[in-house]
């Protein structure tokens, strides 16, 4: 993924089983990532553990077997009409699944996530009964979803969770005190249709990691690089004032962080980045953190001083649905059509309020 640091396989191997050895037992890969080769160093990483002993999530959604990568576009969506068309999905989806386990080892996940869709990916009938298929045929226990790559996507996943939830267990959505906009949006409705959530990005791009600090320095192809100029900065003001309640309960920013995450309904499991960094802390030092999350009740001070200094309402460009969108629908980025704004409105959301980039 090209964030930080790079680990040799030796070390890579060696992490996840440390991690599984401290009591994580939840690991999540995607097909997508290097062209499969997540899957198999996570499938080697895990091969001397008990199966029933971790529960296994997997992510398909982006065909990398019949196409180039376009550059920071990355490869197309499996539901690109210029790829294939809808009686073509059940084929690909088994067919992308079942190479996946190969590359793990396994011959089943817990859970399969509709990896970054595009706009057919969250609304097709057919996109949704190729899922349902490969559940019903073993290949996996649940079925979910997990927009991306960037925030947003909030009406999308408010009227999947409406059409699908029969058949979605799951959603993994960005996340984290400093932020909670528009993630927090979807909650109510997950809860209400019963699907878990995971939340990504928990360390907000390494600042509760403690060891991205002002003129920190990104390589040429970290993801991180293309945030706005001074994210670094302002988020770390921001964690000063948090700091605080996290020697309060003994945790250090990561874990304040996830805890926080945690405590939000229907949040179940939370999967911040682990990036080494240049002169920073060692990753391992991380999955201790992370292994080490202590079971905390924040004060309703503490809730308030977090949402107030958290607070990004309005500080992006939402992917997704998205009232700033004019023209032809993009793979990333569309209009509001009328089926999602009578979502909005069923779920209390204005658009041009709650969804608007309202400043830099």
């Amino acid at each position: 993924m090209h964030f930080g640091q790079a680990l040799d396989e030796g070390r890579w191997v060696a992490l996840v089983q440390q991690a599984w050895t401290l009591g994580i037992r939840t690991f999540i890969t995607a097909d997508v990532y290097g062209a499969g080769e997540a899957d198999r160093l996570l499938g080697k990483a895990l091969s001397g553990f008990p199966r029933e002993s971790y529960c296994l999530v997997g992510a398909v959604g982006h065909d990398f077997y019949a196409t180039r990568r376009d550059g920071a576009k990355g490869y197309p969506r499996f539901t690109d009409p210029a790829l294939r068309s809808a009686r073509d999905y059940r084929a690909y989806v088994r067919m992308a699944t079942e190479r996946s386990l190969e590359r793990l080892g396994v011959g089943r996940l817990d859970l399969l996530l509709l990896h970054n869709p595009d706009s057919i990916g969250y609304g097709s009938d057919a996109v949704w009964e190729a899922l349902r298929l490969v559940r019903d045929e073993g290949l996996t226990e649940g079925l979910g979803v997990a927009p991306g790559p960037a925030n947003g996507f909030t009406l999308d996943l408010l009227q999947c969770f409406e059409r699908f939830h029969e058949v979605i267990d799951a959603a993994m959505i960005i996340l984290s005190p400093l932020e909670p906009w528009p993630g927090l949006l979807p909650l109510a409705a997950a809860l209400a249709f019963d699907v878990q959530v995971l939340t990504r990005v928990v360390d907000h791009g390494g600042i509760f990691h403690d060891d991205v600090q002002p003129g920190h320095r990104f390589g040429p192809s970290d993801h991180r690089s293309f945030r706005p100029p001074g994210w670094v900065e302002a988020g770390c003001a921001k964690l000063e004032q948090l700091r605080p309640i996290a020697a309060r309960h003994g945790m250090t920013p990561l874990q304040m962080a996830c805890a926080w995450n945690l405590a939000q309904a229907p949040v179940r499991c939370v999967v911040p980045t682990l990036i080494e960094e240049v002169s920073g802390k060692p990753i391992e030092r991380k999955v201790e953190e992370l292994a080490a999350i202590p079971d905390v009740t924040f004060s309703e001070d503490e809730l308030r001083l977090i949402a107030s200094t958290g607070d990004n309402t309005g500080c992006m460009a939402l992917k997704g649905g998205n009232p700033g969108h004019l023209g032809e629908p993009e793979p990333d980025r569309w209009g509001l059509t009328p089926d999602l704004l009578q979502t909005a409105a069923r779920w209390g959301i204005d658009p041009a309020v709650d969804l608007s980039h309202r400043h830099a």
